[in-house]
């Protein structure tokens, strides 16, 4: 019976790991910001779920195919994210206004960094 609760307590979790990630998506001003939010939220989100469903079958080897598909899902989620980070960076995506640290346009010296686009909430801070 507790397990029950687990398990929806888990998925629930989940569930608002994966909508914070969409709101993420909409909210974020800049591709840079909307990809580290979505990766790390939907990572949580599906961890989350993952583990509602061992609560619920209680089975060793739920755990275990769980398990490697967090540790493959982190690990895909870093290595994807990192590779759209620089492709949208080559392609002179713009970056926000409040993005303050560029190391790239230090490291690369004779590249001319992104753009900067305006604060969308124009408040300034």
């Amino acid at each position: 019976m507790i397990s029950q609760y687990i398990t929806l307590a888990c998925i629930w979790i989940g569930i608002a790991f994966i909508a914070i990630a969409a709101i993420g998506i909409l909210r974020m001003p800049d591709v840079y910001t909307r990809m580290s939010a979505v990766t790390k939220a939907v990572a949580l989100g599906v961890g989350f779920i993952l583990m509602g469903v061992v609560f619920h079958f209680n089975d060793t080897s739920v755990m275990i195919k769980a398990t490697l598909i967090v540790v493959f899902l982190v690990f895909s989620l870093s290595v994807s994210a990192h590779v759209i980070g620089l492709a949208a960076y080559q392609d002179r995506t713009p970056m926000t206004d409040k993005t303050f640290l560029d190391e790239l346009a230090k490291d690369e010296g004779t590249r001319d960094a992104p753009k900067r686009l305006p604060d969308p909430d124009g408040d300034g801070a």
